[in-house]
């Protein structure tokens, strides 16, 4: 088996691009130094603002490759990241997914609102039926998530959903335990 450092791992983070507490960014920040101290190569949203835009420029700022993927009718809304080393421009939402989904080895979600919560669970969804592998794993380190999960466990009591299902999810609280958790 390679070891991380040699294994290629594109990470694709789901977060919020609207305005949140420093907390956020900051933590949003730790993850692209994480994932640049690693070698690994970044997929976002292609936004420079907020968690999006944080999450970039550290894992730039710390030599990482980043490839950003927004439908065009956003670029001006979410204010695109031009800095990206790769960013593609789509016509719509499911084009953007597409190919943030084909370029990524990983999915790590990190807080972020319904945007992050929908893309998280349709990762989440072809992980457990089976459509692909990849690690999907939410980094929650401060209880954003507490009330979902709390829900979904609830699914699992009621016969909704299957204890399987969960397994399909990995949940940490602090970044090396995510990024560790979106090795391959």
């Amino acid at each position: 088996m390679r070891s991380e450092s040699t294994v290629d791992v594109a990470v694709c983070v789901y977060c919020a691009s609207r305005p949140v507490p420093q907390q956020h960014l900051d933590l949003a920040a730790e993850v692209g130094r994480g994932i640049a101290k690693r070698g690994w190569t970044l997929v976002s949203g292609g936004g420079r603002v907020s968690m999006m835009g944080e999450v970039a420029r550290a894992a730039r700022a710390g030599g990482a490759r980043t490839v950003g993927v927004m439908p065009r009718a956003l670029v001006d809304r979410e204010v695109a990241d031009t800095d990206a080393d790769e960013l593609l421009v789509v016509e719509t939402m499911r084009e953007r997914k597409g190919l943030m989904d084909a370029h990524a080895s990983a999915f790590l979600a990190l807080p972020g609102g319904i945007g992050t919560c929908e893309e998280l669970f349709e990762v989440w969804t072809a992980r457990y039926i089976g459509m692909h592998a990849k690690p999907v794993v939410v980094l929650d380190p401060d209880g954003h998530y507490r009330g979902l999960l709390d829900w979904l466990h609830d699914l699992v009591a009621s016969g909704f959903a299957s204890q399987h299902s969960l397994d399909a999810l990995t949940v940490v609280g602090d970044v090396d335990a995510a990024l560790d958790a979106c090795v391959p």
